[in-house]
């Protein structure tokens, strides 16, 4: 199921950067659904680890991404190879981490939320 979502969630960010214009709404939907998108790989990649530890490991990529902006590499990365932009996207900007957060805590509360009612009805 959780393979299911990223797909659907990276086909939703590629739909907002493709269509969408560039604005604060646009930006902060592609954060909000890259931080799904990590969350979700964390859960994909340790399927049996807790909602607050998924999260946490979510947060932490997204923040030290966003941190990694601060160098200038990703925005020289992607302007030779702009699918880079996508993964590593190019100039830090602090409401990034704010949406990265928020979306990865509201995520993770879903996820555990779920998970109790599957083990309720299981």
């Amino acid at each position: 199921m959780a393979s299911l979502l990223l797909l659907a969630t990276v086909g939703a960010g590629l739909l907002v950067h493709a269509v969408l214009p560039d604005s604060a709404g646009s930006d902060i939907a592609g954060d909000a659904l890259y931080a799904v998108a990590a969350y979700l790989a964390v859960v994909i990649l340790a399927p049996r680890m807790g909602a607050l530890a998924a999260g946490g490991i979510a947060a932490a990529w997204c923040v030290a991404v966003e941190l990694f902006q601060l160098t200038g590499l990703p925005l020289a990365w992607g302007a030779a190879f702009p699918p880079a932009m996508l993964v590593l996207g190019t100039v830090f900007d602090p409401r990034d981490l704010v949406v990265y957060v928020v979306t990865i805590a509201l995520a993770a509360a879903v996820d555990a939320a779920l998970r109790r009612s599957v083990l309720k009805a299981g």
